[in-house]
């Protein structure tokens, strides 16, 4: 059919099915802001649009409703190079990370301001209840509404929101617009989705129904028939590969216990069959047509099955070790079930399949009898975690396609060195052969370091020559994706009655899931990432990581430190209770000092050992914590409120700068021809802003403008290698390589500028806007570039930097809560969350600003309704944003604040690290023991609800 509308205020003819969905239809026509990102159910907002005057979501609409309408999408909002102003606050506010709502973001806020010129809070969370945001937790929007309200009557007005840092510097520590915020906002071309032709090929994937069976008859000949299809591929026609989906470095420290496709279901959701079809309507008919029938075997859901006597086995394939297997293989190998295919472990990592163990370790420091002989005071308890997804609002997708006798793939990834090096191996070709490219992540949090699609993908297109895209919708994102282990964490303590600590056992337990990915690592970091931050000289811990039937677990931001941090902070604020010592107190006697040499973490490594115990080379927690205190009015009155009673918790908190000794990073960097810089980085920027902190290493290094330099990331092809935007490492790693290089390239330009001025090289020095000067007289970059590349000249000037490091830089932080809780009624408050944190430098302050919203506010979800629930044959039940209980601008604390804490690191490029990841680690613990200061009620496994509550004051 034909229909006539205004778009944009153009009038068109458009010619498309009646029952189209609108959503499709505008972002096929190039209307790249409008984006689906939750199955058209119209809950994400990501898909907004302004119809015939009404914000609506065009998932919600079919093409028959838009004739003789006049519709808006975000691309209405300013010109080709020129924001609006409230484009242009969004981005000087910092709010702008991974981006991909924020287009649909813009155009509510314009449009709520265009009605209401001064809106306040009530009317603000009014306009946005319709729209989710995870990566910047909604409390930045109130300063977006403020600046763009003030700049109508002063549009020069500076944005002023955030701190600045080291004044002696000119770029780092300044707040500086993120270098793609614009194009985000703009909705300009720059995700996958943005990239794929309409004669692209499709991938449409049968999943199992079963969280465990075998599959015993499967026959795809009638959706192979069907016109439009152009292969199915199933566990008869793919490479029979052992591989792992974690995205990290090689040898992986995790099993290789996947195979593309296997006969073997482990999990509702895991691959039966993948459709390669010329359209989604052909390929989700033929998925139709597929038939399977399936064997069902007893499911394995929790920790306590998996480790019973008689639990099935999930992996029983023969296993084979690259290095160091055990004395017991053949006996292992004994019932080996062939049909499962090779299990393979590269290192011995305390793996032992039979017994559904995925990975576990042991380790210790002095001596715990001794240590618990010396308490006046022990206790031990249990604390539970449960499984809670990342929610990117851009699902996982990835395109791909032939490139002569090369496969390129744009993937929207925190790993293209992995995935290069992954599909290479699992289609049998060199990594030159495979080319890829990381386009703009629209979030990933940890669940973008795997590698769930690409195989299929890359595969598809290496068999049929076709370029072929793999787009998930929400409902894989929930039953296919990664998502965070489950954790059940027995921890013991002994304390003097001052409140010493005197010994620590901690048993971490975790449930990974069908597949090993990140089994050692992650659970690894439970007590990596919290025992340091109590230095004690009796410690030890077990970690044991189960296989079972859940849907798959994997990366998630905080890596394992959410929940060893929750149990270690829980088990003290209920010893400080038992010894009747104020919480806050105790940390503060038990709490790392600046310069402490953290012994009990040369007893855990992620796959290799560090050489010697590390030492918190910078740590601000001692302003940190005298300022939350005074800050949230820890030793004030708490005042009852009817049914409601007030209580006030805290929690510190630490994270990595990367991986010492495993994780590298490098960089390269060129001059053009005029003196300007091109800068090729392996690093990803995930929407954190890693580019824009290249950009400034940079700039800094090399004294020259932000303007002259463009940073080229991501990119197999045209970046040295870099392990990849995980373990917080970023800034620490490829900022430094940025640095490095920049220096080399710095030492290049003088030897070159002091030979043109004839002047000794120690007499000469770069100066700002990009010169070299001497005694006698000065060169530009310009007439530098120009000599280089004559005919008598010394060559382009090209430098590399690479950074590897034995040292640690750990961020540290803490977390202040005030809740309010109802007696009567079990409901909980969030009054009060402040986030304080010690990044060292922060070279972006506004956008670490923003990092430390987000993360806090996913925190707060797993902390208070975020679940992933299962019915008791293991089929998941929460498969959609709505049901799921993700938190939107309604449930933000009422008092939400962010503090940068600075320190001066030793490690990071000019006292820098990370921050990104650690603000997930410490709203749990922190709300937890708010909710005992408030009702006496503590609440040991999370999430926390009303029952809970009711159920310990004995009201249940």
């Amino acid at each position: 059919m034909s229909i006539n509308l205004t778009i944009n205020g153009r009038k068109t003819v458009l010619t498309c099915r009646v029952g189209e969905n609108v959503q499709t239809l505008l972002h096929k026509l190039g209307y790249h802001s409008v984006r689906n990102s939750d199955d058209g159910f119209g809950f994400s907002g990501s898909d907004t649009i302004l119809f015939n005057g009404q914000l609506i979501n065009a998932s919600l609409l079919i093409a028959a409703q838009l004739n003789d309408s006049e519709i808006f999408t975000a691309e209405s909002l300013g010109e080709w190079n020129k924001l609006n102003h409230v484009q242009q606050a969004m981005v000087d506010v910092g709010v702008v990370q991974s981006g991909y709502n924020d287009p649909a973001m813009a155009l509510i806020l314009t449009e709520l301001l265009k009605h209401n010129s001064n809106p306040n809070r009530a009317e603000i969370d009014d306009a946005l209840t319709g729209i989710f945001s995870r990566d910047a937790g909604y409390q930045q929007y109130y300063q977006v509404i403020e600046l763009a309200v003030a700049r109508l009557t002063n549009p020069q007005l500076a944005s002023g929101y955030a701190p600045e840092f080291k004044d002696e510097l000119n770029f780092v520590g300044k707040n500086t617009p993120k270098t793609d915020a614009a194009i985000m906002v703009q909705a300009k071309p720059c995700y996958v989705e943005d990239r794929i032709p309409d004669s692209a090929c499709v991938i449409k994937m049968l999943r199992s129904p079963h969280a465990h069976a075998w599959i015993t008859h499967l026959d795809v000949t009638k959706a192979e028939a069907l016109e439009g299809v152009v292969t199915v591929i199933t566990h008869k026609n793919c490479p029979d590969i052992a591989y792992t989906p974690g995205g990290q470095s090689a040898p992986e420290p995790s099993p290789l216990d996947r195979r593309m496709f296997c006969k073997k279901m482990r999990h509702v959701g895991d691959r039966v069959a993948a459709v390669v079809a010329e359209s989604v309507e052909i390929a989700e008919q033929a998925l139709k047509l597929i038939e399977v029938e399936y064997q069902v075997l007893k499911p394995v859901l929790s920790i306590d099955e998996a480790r019973a006597a008689d639990a099935p086995i999930i992996h029983n394939g023969p296993i084979e070790y690259k290095v160091g297997a055990p004395a017991d293989l053949e006996e292992q190998n004994a019932n080996a079930d062939i049909n499962e295919g090779k299990f393979i472990v590269n290192f011995p990592i305390g793996c032992y399949p039979r017994k559904n163990i995925a990975a576990s370790v042991r380790g210790h420091i002095g001596d715990l009898d001794k240590g618990f002989a010396e308490a006046d005071h022990i206790i031990e308890r249990t604390y539970e975690s449960k499984q809670v997804q990342q929610l990117p609002t851009e699902t996982h997708i990835c395109y791909s396609y032939m490139d002569g006798d090369r496969l390129v793939m744009h993937d929207s990834t925190q790993v293209p060195w992995h995935v290069r090096r992954q599909v290479a191996n699992i289609i049998g070709v060199k990594q030159n052969k495979v080319h890829v490219i990381k386009e703009r992540v629209g979030g990933g949090f940890g669940s973008k370091q795997d590698v769930l699609l690409q195989d299929v993908c890359g595969w598809a297109t290496w068999i049929t020559g076709r370029g072929v895209y793999f787009h998930y919708t929400r409902e894989e994102e929930f039953i296919a994706n990664s998502s965070r282990h489950v954790a059940k964490i027995n921890v013991k303590i002994g304390a003097k009655k001052d409140g010493t600590l005197t010994a620590i056992d901690m048993d971490f337990l975790a449930n990974t899931g069908p597949y090993g990915n990140h089994a050692l690592t992650v659970p690894c970091n439970g007590p990596a990432l919290s025992l340091p931050l109590y230095p004690c000289k009796n410690v030890d811990f077990r970690v044991t990581t189960y296989y079972s039937n859940i849907c798959p677990t994997g990366a998630y931001q905080g890596y394992g430190a959410p929940k060893g941090n929750y149990a270690l902070t829980m088990i003290m604020a209920e010893m400080a209770a038992e010894l009747g010592i104020d919480h806050l107190d105790m940390v503060e006697k038990n709490r790392v000092r600046e310069g402490q040499e953290l012994e009990i973490l040369g007893a855990i490594g992620e796959g290799k050992m560090p050489s010697t115990p590390p030492r918190a080379m910078s740590c601000a927690l001692e302003p940190i914590l005298k300022q939350g205190r005074e800050l949230i009015n820890w030793d004030s009155d708490k005042q009852a409120d009817g049914d409601w009673r007030v209580g006030r918790g805290v929690a510190i908190i630490q994270q990595k700068s990367g991986i010492p000794d495993i994780d590298q990073a490098n960089c390269a960097i060129k001059m053009a021809s005029d003196g300007t810089f091109i800068v090729h980085s392996g690093g990803a920027d995930i929407g954190t802003g890693l580019d824009t902190v290249l950009l400034k290493l940079t700039a800094e290094v090399l004294c020259c403008q932000l303007d002259d330099i463009t940073i080229h990331s991501g990119d197999t092809d045209h970046a040295p290698f870099d392990k990849g935007a995980y373990a917080s490492s970023g800034t620490c790693f490829s900022g430094n390589a940025a640095k490095i290089a920049a220096e080399n390239m710095r030492t290049k330009i003088l030897t070159c500028g002091a030979e043109m001025l004839s002047e000794p090289v120690e007499d000469v020095a770069i100066v700002a806007p990009g010169l070299v000067k001497g005694k006698k007289g000065e060169v530009s970059y310009f007439d530098i570039a120009r000599r280089a590349e004559s005919g008598t000249g010394w060559g382009q000037l090209l430098a590399s930097g690479c950074f590897i490091t034995p040292l640690f830089a750990f961020p540290y932080g803490a977390n202040f809560t005030e809740v309010a809780v109802n007696v009567r009624t079990g409901e909980i408050k969030l009054e009060k969350f402040y986030a304080l944190l010690d990044c060292g430098t922060p070279i972006n302050p506004d956008l670490a600003l923003g990092q430390i919203y987000g993360a806090s506010m996913r925190a707060i979800g797993h902390s208070l309704t975020e679940e992933l629930i299962y019915d008791a044959s293991g089929n998941p039940l929460t498969r959609d944003l709505k049901r799921y209980g993700a938190p939107m601008i309604g449930d933000i604390p009422t008092d939400f604040r962010a503090v940068l804490v600075p320190s001066d690191d030793k490690v990071g490029p000019y006292g820098a690290k990370s921050i990104s990841e650690i603000g997930v680690n410490g709203a749990a613990p922190a709300i937890a023991t708010a909710i005992h200061d408030a009702c006496g009620v503590w609440i040991r496994d999370w999430p926390f609800t009303p029952e809970k509550v009711l159920a310990g004051l004995n009201k249940l």
